[in-house]
């Protein structure tokens, strides 16, 4: 109970420290659902019988509002994990009565609530702009990205652990995590790419969180995607494992 008192209070804490970087604030919670109205309103209004710009407007543009929010998430975890270490607050923190596994799980349990918090933006925003109508299960979506966001943010660990400074935090994670976008069949799919690309796609998360939102957002019932499920939670174990090993506090 004790401990779950100082997980709150800490991501309470993470969460107000946020909230005064307005550049992040903004590029968190207002980007994704601007594209989505920008892009919905560019592209929803054009007078067209074509099967593939109505998928973009009803399916991809909503999915990738949703995959932008959750690699914004992971960017901004390696980001403050790496500020931290430099500046010597992972340290004190760790030298604290908080468990490190409370530490740590605050600054995950932040990314959820802003995921979270931007697809209810997202939604609101897409009401307007979206005009196909779908019998999308939000719930059920919201949780397979809450899920997804999960995953990947355990790559996003590993990347912290492994940069040695703050300066090259962002740049290092979004070299490696924004690249995936164009290989994870959501703007193309990965059927259609040639077979050695095929290959890495189908290595990357990234492909995986991708199928199950469309998926989802789609109807599909959560057992046809269990194969993404389980890739996903490989992924998670993995490179939880992986950040459990080479984590640095200093």
């Amino acid at each position: 109970m004790m401990a779950l008192r100082h997980l709150w209070k800490l991501t309470w804490l993470e969460l107000k420290i946020f909230a005064r970087e307005p550049l992040g604030l903004i590029g968190t919670l207002l980007a994704p659902p601007l594209t989505v109205v920008v892009l919905g309103r560019i592209f929803g209004r054009i007078p067209t019988t074509s099967p593939r710009l109505t998928t973009f407007v009803a399916v991809d543009l909503p999915v990738f509002a949703a995959i932008f929010t959750t690699l914004n998430a992971v960017q901004s975890l390696v980001t403050i994990v790496s500020i931290y270490r430099e500046g010597g607050i992972l340290k004190r923190l760790r030298a604290t009565p908080l468990r490190p596994q409370t530490i740590l799980s605050a600054q995950v349990l932040v990314k959820l609530i802003l995921t979270a918090t931007t697809l209810v933006l997202i939604v609101l925003a897409g009401r307007n702009v979206i005009r196909v109508r779908l019998d999308v299960h939000l719930l059920s979506f919201s949780v397979a990205l809450l899920f997804s966001t999960l995953s990947i943010l355990s790559i996003g660990f590993l990347i912290a652990s492994l940069v040695p400074t703050a300066r090259f935090a962002q740049p290092v994670g979004s070299f490696v995590i924004y690249p995936m976008l164009f290989l994870s069949g959501l703007f193309v799919p990965v059927d259609a790419l040639p077979n050695g690309v095929q290959i890495i796609a189908r290595v990357i998360p990234l492909t995986y969180a991708v199928s199950l939102l469309k998926g989802i957002w789609l109807g599909d019932a959560w057992l046809a995607h269990a194969g993404d499920v389980a890739a996903l939670v490989a992924v998670a174990i993995l490179f939880t494992g992986l950040s459990a090993r080479f984590f640095r506090w200093e």
